[in-house]
């Protein structure tokens, strides 16, 4: 820092150093400002081949039982230089559909959906490339808020990438967002930016300054200037599951659930302000418990709060889902449940998601 000493301030003029400190001031925001730019510029030249746009297109009735083709469009990433792309489920919610992957350089490639995980938007798809690519994937674990960050994504729907650029504004964010059809999904753990996120974006990266994919672009906050993306750590090992299986194999408790809150304990007048309360939904005809799921056969039922899975407490910060991510098929777990207001523990043995 450069200070106002008495010495200079006699010799040169109060006006004159005054202009010294702004330049000096001023040249280190330009670097600094220079610097980042540069930064950034360079890691999406090292990233932006490896983004693709995806199309869709089907066949649908309108309102006057007029067959027309229904487009859309979508972001990806080549996980693999053989052609494994990463998207969001939602933009290949449609059985139905024709997907087509639009790469970097223009070419463009017919693509088979290879797997949805069940838990998660997210799905992998193939096309059959060869020496393309690839994307790193980074660690969102170590992931510090303020830090930058860049969303890439065909935002138009022109099957052309575009830049925006943010920073990390929160992390573990819980939010309800549009799933398949007229159906809604909850979505946890998620990282939250303020780097513009358009709904074309879905499926895009999100990178650090390394050019490491630290998440998955997934939904927008309309008018509030926010976007959230999966952290790339929740779903890192779901692929090795596909690459090793040909399919996600993730664990199964079989309850439908509200994550507690301190707003929804006062609410509900619960006895706790975590957990999650074994509740059917608003969803018709749906259980709170499925019939045959580990959870049924343990003796759970609506209206029971899980508040612990192997000591772990279930909070905002550790949904239930990211917690049950830790263990696989064939595990024996102990719940910490509150029964009719008694507090007991049950042990039981998960099975693979059906």
């Amino acid at each position: 820092m450069i200070e106002k000493s008495p010495l200079l301030q006699k010799s040169l003029g109060l006006e004159k150093v005054g202009q010294i400190i702004s330049e000096a001031t001023n040249t280190k925001t330009e670097k600094v400002v220079v610097e980042e730019s540069g930064i950034i510029i360079d890691t999406v030249k090292k990233v932006v081949p490896a983004v693709v746009s995806i199309s869709t297109s089907e066949n649908v009735q309108d309102f006057f039982g007029q067959i027309i083709e229904q487009q859309g469009a979508g972001t990806g990433f080549i996980l693999t230089s053989d052609g494994l792309i990463i998207t969001n489920k939602h933009v290949v919610s449609s059985e139905g559909a024709k997907y087509t992957v639009i790469l970097n350089d223009g070419r463009s490639f017919p693509a088979e959906i290879k797997v949805r995980d069940p838990n998660n938007d997210f799905a992998i798809l193939k096309i059959d490339g060869k020496n393309l690519p690839v994307m790193e994937l980074g660690d969102s674990d170590k992931l510090q808020v303020g830090q930058w960050v860049i969303a890439i994504g065909n935002a138009l729907g022109e099957f052309e990438n575009t830049v925006t650029t943010g920073v990390l504004s929160a992390k573990n964010r819980n939010i309800i967002t549009a799933g398949s059809g007229f159906s809604q999904e909850q979505l946890t753990g998620l990282l939250q930016t303020d780097a513009p996120i358009n709904p074309g974006n879905s499926g895009g990266p999100l990178v650090n300054l390394k050019g490491q994919v630290i998440g998955i672009n997934t939904a927008v906050a309309d008018a509030q200037s926010i976007g959230f993306a999966i952290p790339i750590n929740s779903i890192k090992k779901s692929i090795a599951s596909f690459q090793k299986t040909g399919k996600i194999v993730r664990p199964y408790l079989g309850v439908r659930y509200l994550t507690i809150t301190q707003d929804i304990a006062k609410t509900a007048n619960l006895p706790v302000d975590y957990g999650v309360l074994v509740y059917h939904g608003n969803q018709l005809g749906a259980t709170a418990v499925a019939n045959g799921s580990p959870a049924d056969k343990a003796g759970i039922v609506e209206n029971d709060i899980i508040t612990e899975i192997n000591g772990q407490r279930l909070d905002e910060k550790h949904p239930l889902p990211t917690v049950l991510a830790q263990f696989d098929p064939g595990q024996e777990i102990e719940l910490t449940v509150i029964h009719k207001g008694e507090t007991k523990k049950i042990k039981l043995t998960l099975t693979e998601y059906p």
